[in-house]
């Protein structure tokens, strides 16, 4: 019965892998942005590009620790929470920007993205639309 047990958890953890790795998170924005490319986005969530040609670009977040939050941050920028959180902690203090603001789902984050040019934020593949702009997708 034992061996029997090893077999299953592994089938478990295995699929519960798949099911949180198959999904993926897509970047979006405002109707008037243009697509993006990986570095750039980086740039944009590290505070480094506040501007595409000539228009301010404003990066959104989702709450800390959400699962798009945690996809976008290892996919997009290759960083977990803790090394985020900590490269946004010294920059504040050191006078270099503010961290992208925070939203508490996915309703909220595109509301604000469709009605505010400049806009730029992630949702989960499967809550992206046709109106929707996608800058970036992984």
């Amino acid at each position: 019965m034992r061996l029997l047990k090893i077999p299953i958890a592994a089938l478990l953890l295995l699929m519960a892998w798949s099911a949180w790795a198959g999904d993926q998170v897509v970047l979006i924005g405002h109707p008037s942005m243009r697509k993006l490319d990986l570095v750039t986005v980086q740039r944009i969530y590290t505070g480094k590009v506040v501007e595409i040609d000539g228009n301010p670009v404003i990066p959104l977040n989702a709450q800390p620790n959400q699962v798009n939050r945690l996809r976008f941050l290892s996919d997009y920028l290759q960083q977990d929470e803790e090394k985020f959180v900590a490269y946004w902690t010294v920059r504040r203090y050191v006078g270099k920007g503010t961290p992208p603001r925070e939203f508490p789902d996915s309703a909220s984050l595109i509301a604000y993205i469709q009605k505010t040019p400049g806009a730029i934020g992630y949702v989960d593949d499967n809550e992206v639309t046709p109106t929707m702009n996608v800058l970036l997708r992984r």
